[in-house]
């Protein structure tokens, strides 16, 4: 097992360098971690603050430093609920959701040259084993967005 163990370790230093290029333009705007929120607001919605800090396993006063730094840049606005003033809603702005756009278009436009280069013999082959290997390792699927994770 150990050499398909190195095989996967090498698949995914590929994957993570096409995912690092698709994201250039975008960290030289947000960091990482204020991407990751910007994702789930675009993907999920509006969000609480106290949600967004569960779905991303970080304390309420990571959550609220980050939200403040998006707000800050225009990456996301915060409304207060009608009916209790303490509960906090963040969501995306246009700008947020059209940068989220920009990489996963990019994201997509990288893997799509890649792949091209197989046989669609081999995709379909990969495509499968990576849809089990995601569901192994418990990966929410992207139609899943109750469960959906970073």
């Amino acid at each position: 097992m150990a050499d398909e163990t190195e095989d996967v370790i090498r698949a995914s230093r590929a994957l993570l360098g096409i995912v690092a290029m698709s994201m250039q333009s975008a960290l030289e705007q947000v960091t990482l971690p204020q991407f990751r929120v910007l994702v789930l607001l675009v993907t999920l919605g509006p969000q609480r603050s106290g949600a967004l800090g569960d779905r991303l396993d970080v304390v309420p006063s990571t959550i609220t430093r980050v939200v403040d730094r998006l707000v800050k840049g225009g990456w996301a606005e915060r409304t207060l609920g009608p009916e209790d003033r303490r509960e906090v809603t963040v969501a995306a702005t246009p700008a947020a959701h059209l940068l989220v756009r920009e990489v996963t278009t990019e994201r997509r436009r990288r893997f799509d040259r890649v792949l091209s280069a197989m046989q669609p013999e081999d995709r379909t082959a990969l495509a499968d084993t990576l849809r089990r290997f995601a569901d192994i390792a418990g990966e929410p699927a992207l139609d899943d967005p109750p469960s959906f994770g970073l």
